[in-house]
């Protein structure tokens, strides 16, 4: 049998309901990978052996008696240390918050995946408050990529990413406020989405607000879209979430295929310097929709750079948090966080609504483009995965995370479904990552689309084991 480490979500739960494997023995084997694994890669910040392998034997007892609960039941899960998480600190990488409790409340989707059966493993890394492209803080150390231990598994959750990749659990859960799911997805060569925003309702608020969605990543679109369902279910606590809609995702995205879809290809966006590999790979990805019958034109959506309009959201949102520090505890804090906290309180009220204005511009020109097209195709990235410990590549002209992650933030102001899906590898052996972009609302179709080029385009290598 295939190590149970290494099995998908739905391949764990199609053998627990066979009883060809047992939750408990897919739990010991995850743990072992962690024990094993976790040390050079620095994925988890907390793992709670006990909690899980009791979660695991509960649900153990639930497939004896035919009574197996919910979506996700004994499926190994962790979740990004920025939700709630009963019993469990939630830091956010940061020195400045307290590890006191006490910790009695789960975030939403907390809550959903306990209510569908998934076994906790613990809480993955994250950059401080979760301000950055790649994973490394004062409070934790880097987190590093399992292909390449000397590169980032890219941020906000790098954590995340890197436990999937290593089979340190199938399914994790990210938040994504400029591509902080899709960022480590495409470098650690995992899936990744970031639904439309308030398909999974998020309390407490992210500090940067309607920027930030939360997101499932696995391993496959099958398995995030079963997550996707248990957690998109409603949550009282959430005002700003949409109205809920049961949809069996895991059913939608068998539906129709993707045949007679109008797909835009847009390489660069019309303004980004990309990698020629990189290029090249979405390049043959897009031909692979082609392939399936879908209707593909290579198309800009037609807007610039919106880095500044992202920018003064983002900038002004750390701002804010960080102004409800008690006092001190600013001084303990990222210094490049400090640095966009300081730009952030610079910004004027007129300077922020002329962006929230500029954001309702570019909201409005991709819902015009989606008349059109049912999808988008890009690039998830410019650039493969750099040196661990860094904010940005050795010799890069910039200094902001932003600068190296185009394809990413303006899918964040505009609040659309967007994916990473794993389609091919650099000469070094590092993941590259197709987006896939759907209107807003489009979630299923985003995930059916991805579901399409996985099957027809499955990708079996593993980051390596030493």
């Amino acid at each position: 049998m295939t190590d149970p480490a290494q099995m998908t979500a739905t391949e764990l739960l199609g053998l627990y309901k066979s009883r060809g494997l047992s939750p408990v023995e897919a739990t010991r084997a995850v743990l072992e990978r962690i024990e094993g694994h976790d040390q050079r890669v620095n994925a988890f910040c907390l793992v709670d052996s006990d909690a899980a392998l009791e979660a695991a034997r509960a649900s153990e007892e639930r497939y004896m008696a035919g009574d197996a609960l919910g979506k996700l039941d004994g499926v190994p899960a962790s979740v990004k240390d920025v939700f709630l998480t009963r019993g469990w600190p939630t830091l956010r990488g940061s020195k400045a918050i307290s590890p006191d409790g006490p910790w009695e409340d789960d975030a939403p989707l907390v809550s959903r995946l306990r209510e569908h059966g998934s076994v906790l493993l613990g809480k993955t890394t994250t950059p401080e408050l979760g301000w950055k492209g790649v994973t490394d803080n004062l409070l934790t150390g880097i987190t590093r990529n399992p292909w390449d231990t000397s590169k980032t598994p890219g941020g906000s959750s790098g954590g995340s990413a890197a436990a999937v990749a290593l089979g340190m659990g199938p399914l994790s859960v990210g938040t994504d406020g400029g591509g902080s799911v899709r960022i480590p997805a495409a470098f650690s060569g995992i899936f990744g989405l970031k639904p439309s925003y308030g398909r999974i309702p998020l309390w407490p608020p992210s500090p940067f607000g309607s920027l930030s969605h939360a997101g499932p990543m696995a391993n496959t679109a099958r398995d995030a879209a079963l997550m996707l369902e248990a957690m998109s279910e409603p949550d009282a606590r959430d005002a700003t979430a949409l109205p809920y809609e049961k949809v069996e995702y895991s059913k939608e995205i068998e539906g129709e295929g993707i045949e007679g879809l109008r797909i835009a290809f847009s390489p660069n966006l019309g303004y980004v310097d990309v990698n020629a590999e990189v290029a090249e790979a979405v390049e043959k990805a897009a031909r692979t929709f082609e392939e399936l019958g879908a209707h593909v034109e290579e198309k800009d959506p037609g807007f610039d750079d919106p880095v500044e309009c992202f920018n003064a959201h983002w900038f002004t949102a750390a701002a804010s948090f960080v102004g409800h520090f008690e006092d001190g505890k600013r001084e303990l804090i990222d210094p490049g966080l400090e640095e966009i906290v300081a730009a952030g309180e610079k910004y004027s009220a007129l300077e922020y609504l002329a962006a929230a204005e500029a954001r309702a511009d570019l909201g409005l020109r991709m819902s015009l483009f989606h008349e059109t097209y049912d999808l988008l195709l890009t690039p998830a990235m410019p650039i493969p995965a750099f040196e661990a410990g860094r904010n940005v590549p050795e010799n890069f002209p910039h200094r902001q995370w932003m600068s190296w992650t185009p394809f990413s933030y303006p899918f964040n102001l505009t609040q659309q479904p967007a994916a990473s899906v794993p389609c091919g590898f650099m000469e070094s052996g590092m993941p590259i990552g197709l987006q896939i972009v759907g209107g807003r609302y489009d979630d299923a179709l985003v995930l059916r689309a991805s579901h399409a080029y996985q099957t027809a385009r499955p990708l079996d290598r593993r980051p390596p084991e030493e």
